[in-house]
């Protein structure tokens, strides 16, 4: 059996079993307030909508843990402490397929891709006490300053202004270290909420490698970090089921149709898509900075923030 073959098993392990075990839990629980929809907007077909949208967003790399809760929030569909679990329940699926997909169709060293994976999940499992104890503002404050000097780098680079940039599939070394040791760093930020697909996109234009192998790699860490933070919250039973379920039976045929237009994409297109992620990543960390500062009644100095 091929790594490429033996990662595949392990990843559709993960998602049936993660798919089993939800089944399962759901028939058995009686009717639990995380499928109580009484007095929350929004049909069967919105639900799906949300999830098809998100999703197909999602696969081309923006992201869906943000856009999701401000449609959740737009329409009081669901309650904001049961928010996070439903994300991380509902886009468990759909995540799966996008690392299938991506790890099929994209070329990338499967050493690294394997090895980049293992250390994001260690981020997230050893890591997460750690970080769970840092000022949740500083972090989205510093991410958002990283990504948005990270965007110029490539947009200069792009525009031939600065050297650098590369299309390796793989990388070992000193490099693979220091990738080991930010994507570690980078799983144990999802334990905050703080997405890894732009800071990863980053990283592996950064390290040299070709852009499409950030699809791979962050779909990857994520198809493996999202269905075990997903069991947690199907557990204690603080998701909205409903919702859920409609971001899971969107969300995995928009990711069929959204990894095949990335595909089609020619690499330069595709670093620019990098760039405009990034930087809209960067304002919504800076964004949600602010808002928390706000809210606490902090003062926020100056413009950077808005």
């Amino acid at each position: 059996m091929t790594a490429k073959a033996g990662l595949f098993v392990l990843l559709g392990a993960v998602g049936a079993a993660f798919l089993a075990f939800w089944i399962v839990f759901e028939r058995r629980r009686a009717a639990g307030t995380s499928a109580d929809d009484a007095g929350k907007r929004g049909g069967l077909l919105a639900r799906i909508g949300i999830g098809v949208l998100t999703d197909f967003l999602d696969t081309l790399g923006v992201g869906s843990f943000a856009t999701t809760t401000s449609l959740y929030k737009l329409g009081r569909t669901v309650d904001d402490e049961d928010i996070p679990g439903t994300l991380n329940v509902g886009h468990a699926l759909p995540t799966v397929a996008q690392a299938f997909i991506y790890i099929k169709i994209v070329e990338v060293e499967m050493a690294t891709l394997i090895a980049m994976i293992v250390a994001s999940v260690a981020g997230a499992y050893l890591g997460a006490g750690i970080v769970a104890r840092w000022p949740r503002r500083k972090i989205q404050l510093g991410m958002g300053l990283l990504l948005l000097v990270a965007a110029m780098i490539i947009a200069f680079r792009q525009l031939a202004l600065v050297p650098g940039g590369g299309d390796a599939l793989g990388i070992s070394g000193g490099k693979l270290a220091i990738g080991l040791g930010a994507n570690f760093f980078l799983g144990a930020l999802m334990t905050l909420g703080i997405g890894m697909y732009a800071p990863c996109m980053i990283l592996v234009s950064l390290l040299g490698m070709n852009a499409t192998t950030a699809f791979p790699i962050m779909m990857g860490s994520c198809a493996f970090l999202m269905p075990i933070a997903g069991l947690r919250f199907i557990r204690t039973g603080r998701y909205n089921l409903r919702a859920a379920v409609g971001l899971t039976v969107g969300g995995v045929p928009a990711v069929l149709v959204a990894a095949f237009i990335v595909e089609a994409l020619p690499l330069r297109v595709v670093q620019w898509l990098v760039v405009a992620v990034v930087v809209y990543t960067a304002a919504a960390m800076l964004r949600s900075a602010r808002t928390h500062a706000v809210g606490r009644g902090e003062t926020v100095k100056g413009g950077t923030h808005g």
